[in-house]
């Protein structure tokens, strides 16, 4: 018999359709087996695609509903735009303005605003765990660009609410935009530290209204919008005073693929560390659709 998913595609991290960063949404993947998900996931192509799988209204509303992010080649722990978007997903659908996801991070919570007079929503990541601080020359080799477009009054460091993004601080916004990173150096170098991926960060902006200016390329492309390495760059800023302590800050990324994107952040500082991560944004639906098996 033929089996029939819907699926929402929608657009995060923006109010404007084909903007912001692209993502689908199965809210009911009940009966997808492993396999059938990572397939799906490499059929839509995008850079993450979810699946919910409903339990009792209980369980869900106590423990959050149990997702799983898939990348095209490989399941994902945590993901911020996967999050943020799927939950945008679920609370329209139920009319409320809190729900959680259950990850393989753990339980993460999103509150629903008006803001605007859209919807708003806001993810609790995980408390940031600050890695290795990396050499800024071998940091500029493996990004193919000069020592001196870094900052360095600034630590290259690793930080993690979920996944381990090594932040790295540009002088300019314009050598960030003109960098051309090299995919197999990025991930030479990063073979032999605590990181995952770069994230780039500028505070100096296009947007005179943002914080920072950001990208993060990897192995596929160019991310348009990093949720997760969001988290981590706004815990950096609040820990080495480029952002205070819970203080909304907005990180503008995707410029450079023509996917414009605001990622606001915000994270409070106890006892010198960084705490209470909370990352948030619109979400604007594109596409509705069935797939059939």
């Amino acid at each position: 018999m033929t089996r029939v998913y819907p699926f929402v595609w929608l657009d995060v991290f923006t109010t404007t359709p084909l903007e912001g960063n692209q993502l689908a949404v199965f809210p009911d993947a009940r009966g997808l087996s492993d396999d059938e998900m990572q397939a799906i996931a490499r059929e839509t192509h995008l850079s993450e695609t979810t699946f919910v799988f409903p339990e009792s209204e209980a369980t869900d509303r106590e423990h959050g509903f149990r997702t799983r992010i898939f990348a095209v080649m490989f399941e994902m722990p945590f993901a911020g735009h996967p999050t943020l978007g799927t939950a945008n997903v679920l609370a329209e659908r139920l009319h409320c303005n809190d729900v959680a996801l259950r990850l393989k991070v753990g339980r993460i919570p999103v509150h629903f605003t008006d803001r605007d007079g859209r919807r708003f929503g806001e993810m609790v990541q995980n408390d940031p765990e600050v890695g290795q601080t990396h050499d800024l020359a071998a940091v500029a080799k493996a990004l193919n660009v000069r020592a001196e477009d870094l900052d360095a009054k600034r630590p290259i460091q690793t930080v993690s609410t979920g996944v381990p993004f090594v932040i790295v601080p540009f002088r300019r916004v314009a050598a960030l935009a003109g960098a051309r990173p090299v995919w197999t150096s990025m991930d030479d170098y990063l073979a032999g530290t605590d990181g995952k991926f770069f994230y780039l960060l500028s505070t100096e902006t296009v947007d005179p209204s943002a914080s920072g200016h950001a990208r993060m390329v990897y192995s596929g492309g160019e991310d348009p919008a990093t949720g997760s390495a969001a988290g981590p760059a706004v815990a950096w800023m609040v820990l080495h005073g480029l952002a205070k302590p819970g203080e909304s800050v907005l990180i503008e990324q995707g410029l450079e693929v023509h996917r414009k994107s605001h990622i606001y952040g915000r994270a409070d500082l106890r006892e010198g560390r960084p705490v209470n991560v909370r990352v948030g944004g619109h979400c604007a639906p594109s596409i509705q659709g069935e797939l059939r098996l």
